[in-house]
């Protein structure tokens, strides 16, 4: 019998190394299937710092790895994203160290038109959402470009339909960048070409003042760099206007939709860029002609009303002549006037001499006058002298006892002074005893406080008043009787009468009578002089006056008017400090109304304190 060991040296089965058997599997793929192509949706997509690819395609039943080299990214026709359904030509090989096959892809391409309509929906919509798209960012184009720019493929025909129709409509000057407009690195050199117009001008470059993006008709695949997010944000970040024409009328891209204006064609691009000479012609002949014959309108209106304000006129020269000859006029009766006027002046003045009355003779019928009243009155002056005399002397002989009456009026004025002394303090004790009284039974409302203190007030108006009369009549009396006595007149007639007396040539004996009546009258007023009166009187008033003023020190109102204040508990009045019970509810009344107060407790020393 054989055994396991002889069976193993003796078996005609080959035996591999892991290397060999990866290595046949790996010539046996690439060999078997050479290049192929690969429809599947591309996933767990990586891109690593290397620069190489990494993603899985798959479909309903499988899943195969696949790899782009990092020389291969730039030739590979589109930008590999994650769920985006492409067909991958390449070649399948197989990964020894971990036993794995792979597809290195060469190129890439879309799973047909519904997978690239996918691909722009979802770019529309992100772009969009950004507000790339928004009517507010775009620009007008203007009327007249200086330089038109135009960024398409310089082998197309599309250049030259460009060029034939501005040359037609308005000449103007083309800067074209040239770019390939389909095929792999096309979106690239496009969206550069945008932006190095929108970064001009440099040196000897000038920047136009509209750009032109424009390709002719192709499928989808053709149009798919015009739908490149570079191109797209390139158009729209780009601050020169910018008209889109790619494709036909029936073509849309997403570069229209950024764009400031589309065009179907780029023929009608090149319409929309520059305006036709002859429509600009023809527009500004019409602008002419209306323009003239507005102004040739205005001129006749203007022109009409001149005419009309010339009729309202009045005639000037006519106007000028009449007040010429009215000046002359005026001058020739001014030269006429003024001789009839100086004499009729002359005549007036004649006329007033005339009627003044003779000075001379006045002047000599007054001191006639005057001389004979001066004789008269020399004639009367003994007669009245007598009669003065005797006048004189009856009223010495009826004058009563002067001295006594002021005498008996001092008495009475200064008897009336002591009892009003006497009576003022009693009169205010009692006033204050009924006050008191009447305050310790008021009730609490403040309307009977207040009209209590009213008829306070109106009894010192009252007392003040009668006060004041009192002295007023004896101020009258006194007056009076000085009046009566006033040493002035007495003088005066005196003197009066001694200068009559002297001038009458009396005789000694008479003229000693009349010395003595003078001394004797002399002796008399020097009694009744009303110095001693006056100061009796003022003496009494300022007696009265201090009175007045205790009498007001004491009142009620000028206690609170002073800063005290009269505390109540209810409505008893509070004098003592140990009658108040802490949290006692009390009122102070000051001199403009009363507070209400809550009473705490003692303090330590001194003054107890309520809270206001």
């Amino acid at each position: 019998m054989d055994t396991p060991a002889s069976l193993a040296t003796t078996s005609n089965v080959p035996e591999y190394t892991v290397s060999e058997i990866s290595g046949a599997v790996k010539r046996t793929l690439e060999g078997a299937f050479g290049r192929v192509r690969v429809r599947g949706e591309i996933t767990e997509f990586k891109r690593y710092p290397s620069g190489h690819m990494y993603f899985s395609l798959k479909d309903e039943g499988g899943k195969i790895s696949g790899v782009v080299w990092k020389g291969g990214v730039s030739k590979l026709g589109l930008v590999p994203e994650n769920g985006v359904e492409v067909i991958a030509t390449g070649r399948v090989s197989s990964y020894g160290e971990r036993s794995s096959y792979q597809l290195i892809v060469e190129r890439m391409e879309y799973a047909g038109a519904g997978a690239l309509l996918a691909r722009i929906e979802m770019l529309r919509l992100r772009l969009a959402a950004e507000g790339l798209f928004g009517e507010g960012r775009k620009r007008r184009l203007p009327l007249l470009p200086a330089v038109v720019g135009v960024v398409t493929s310089a082998q197309g025909a599309v250049l030259q339909d460009i060029r034939t129709t501005i040359l037609r409509r308005f000449p103007r000057p083309i800067l074209v960048w040239p770019v390939p407009v389909q095929g792999d690195g096309a979106a690239a050199r496009i969206a550069a070409a945008i932006a190095g117009f929108d970064r001009l001008p440099a040196p000897g470059i000038p920047r136009p003042d509209v750009l032109i993006v424009a390709r002719g008709g192709g499928s989808l695949e053709d149009l798919m760099a015009f739908n490149d997010e570079a191109v797209v944000r390139a158009a729209a970040a780009c601050r020169i206007p910018l008209i889109s024409a790619v494709g036909h009328e029936t073509d849309h891209t997403l570069i229209d939709l950024a764009s400031d204006r589309r065009a179907p064609t780029p023929t009608a691009a090149a319409e929309l860029a520059v305006p036709s000479r002859t429509e600009l012609a023809a527009n500004l002949a019409q602008e002419v002609a209306r323009l003239a014959a507005g102004l040739h309108r205005m001129t006749q209106e203007r022109r009409l009303r001149l005419g009309r304000a010339e009729r309202g006129l009045p005639d000037l020269p006519a106007l000028v002549g009449g007040a010429r000859q009215r000046l002359d006029d005026r001058a020739a009766r001014l030269v006429l006037a003024l001789p009839n006027l100086l004499a009729a002046r002359r005549a007036g003045l004649v006329r007033a001499e005339r009627g003044l009355p003779d000075l001379p003779a006045q002047v000599r019928g007054v001191r006639t006058a005057v001389g004979v009243l001066g004789g008269r009155l020399r004639l009367a002056l003994p007669n009245l002298v007598v009669a003065r005399r005797a006048a004189l002397v009856r009223a010495e002989r009826g004058m009563p006892d002067l001295a006594g009456r002021v005498r008996a009026s001092h008495q009475a004025v200064e008897a009336r002074g002591t009892r009003l002394l006497l009576a003022l303090p009693n009169l205010l004790a009692a006033r204050r005893a009924g006050l008191v009284q009447v305050e310790l039974r008021m009730p609490p409302p403040r309307s009977l406080v207040a009209a209590q203190r009213a008829q306070v007030r109106l009894a010192g108006a009252g007392l003040e008043a009668a006060r004041r009369q009192a002295v007023a009549r004896q101020h009258i009396q006194a007056d009076r009787i000085l009046g009566r006595l006033s040493p002035a007149v007495l003088q005066g007639a005196i003197r009066e009468a001694r200068a009559r007396l002297a001038g009458v040539g009396l005789d000694a004996a008479r003229q000693q009578a009349v010395a003595r009546q003078h001394i004797q009258a002399d002796r008399v007023l020097d009694r009744l002089s009303p110095a001693p009166l006056r100061g009796a009187i003022r003496e009494a008033r300022v007696r009265l006056e201090g009175l007045t003023a205790r009498l007001s020190s004491v009142s009620h109102d000028a206690v609170l008017a002073r800063g005290y204040a009269m505390v109540y508990q209810d409505t008893e009045p509070v004098t003592q400090a140990a009658a108040v019970r802490p949290g006692a509810t009390l009122r102070l009344r000051f001199t403009d109304g009363d507070v209400a107060v809550t009473a705490a407790g003692k303090a330590a020393a001194g003054q107890g304190l309520l809270p206001i």
